[in-house]
């Protein structure tokens, strides 16, 4: 399993060091999903209060959205189709029992619009914080990994970075976030249908959601790929919210677009189609032989990507 760098992906590592192949698994540990061999795809993500977001920021209606269409987007990394989702909720005893129930009606809001009906679940009590706890299961016959990546392709973005992480700044700082922004943060838009249209027209050659930031995540790609993957400073598309701060876009988090690797040739012969579907497209970088991400600075030179992206256990030991 090759991931990243980062002392949270550290982890994973040992988790999953004595951890071998199973039976009738296809693609296990290592990819935005779990792949069966017969083409179901099952991924799970935890929401924690004070962790992932907190009650001042967000709507109890939107914690469950965001914790249902955060999940969702791991299906959209793989080009798969929805199925549904299990949902496991964790509240304190002393909560009304109507939070639930409208953290549950944001979860059912982003199944409706995804296409992802709930199937099931648990419910339980919490020593305190809100735990949301979202598995979903889709169907891809030639799911796109994250272990495609060549030399000679390019990398592309769907869309623009960095507003959802302005709003975790100023919302941090004590500063309304601008609508724009405040909405990427409590409304994130997987990209199932995105992903769905470059993988039935054999586009990309890897992708991955962008959960924990460009380069961050970028650099997952390069590790399952043997690769290296140049990101151009002046070419990552910032959201206006973010104009100027470009470690909002590399390092930021919270995006959930696309970002996939794919020849040049092959996505000029859909661009013009891809834009009258969905519109933006950004060519951000390119793939080389090599290791690691790096950034070309606006004078040309490259650095060594050093970070990790969002890390849940940066600076621990």
């Amino acid at each position: 399993m090759k991931l990243g760098p980062g002392r949270e992906f550290d982890r994973i590592r040992r988790f999953l060091d004595s951890v071998g192949p199973a039976p009738g698994v296809a693609v296990g540990p290592g990819d935005d999903c779990a792949v069966l061999a017969d083409g179901t795809v099952l991924s799970i993500d935890l929401s924690i209060e004070d962790v992932h977001f907190r009650r001042s920021w967000l709507t109890l209606e939107d914690i469950g959205y965001r914790a249902a269409a955060v999940s969702l987007s791991d299906l959209a990394a793989c080009a798969a189709d929805p199925v549904g989702m299990l949902v496991s909720l964790a509240i304190s005893r002393e909560e009304n029992a109507g939070i639930g129930d409208a953290i549950m009606a944001g979860v059912k809001e982003a199944a409706a619009l995804y296409g992802a009906p709930l199937l099931g679940g648990d419910l339980t009590r919490s020593p305190g914080p809100i735990i949301v706890d979202v598995a979903v299961v889709g169907r891809a016959q030639r799911p796109v990994l994250r272990s495609g990546a060549r030399p000679g392709d390019a990398v592309w973005v769907t869309g623009r970075l960095g507003a959802a992480a302005r709003a975790v700044r100023d919302y941090i700082a004590g500063t309304p976030p601008a609508r724009d922004a405040a909405r990427a943060f409590t409304r994130p838009a997987p990209r199932i249908a995105q992903a769905r249209w470059l993988a039935e027209r054999g586009v990309p050659t890897a992708m991955i959601d962008l959960s924990d930031g460009l380069a961050g995540d970028a650099a997952h790609i390069a590790a399952a790929s043997d690769v290296r993957i140049v990101l151009r400073s002046r070419d990552v598309p910032l959201h206006d919210c973010a104009r100027g701060a470009l470690d909002l876009g590399l390092a930021g988090g919270d995006d959930y677009e696309l970002c996939f690797t794919a020849p040049d040739e092959i996505v000029g012969r859909f661009l013009s189609a891809w834009r009258g579907a969905f519109g933006e497209l950004y060519r951000v970088g390119a793939v080389v032989a090599g290791s690691g991400v790096a950034i070309e600075d606006e004078h040309g030179v490259l650095h060594a990507w050093e970070g990790a992206g969002f890390d849940h256990f940066a600076g621990t030991p």
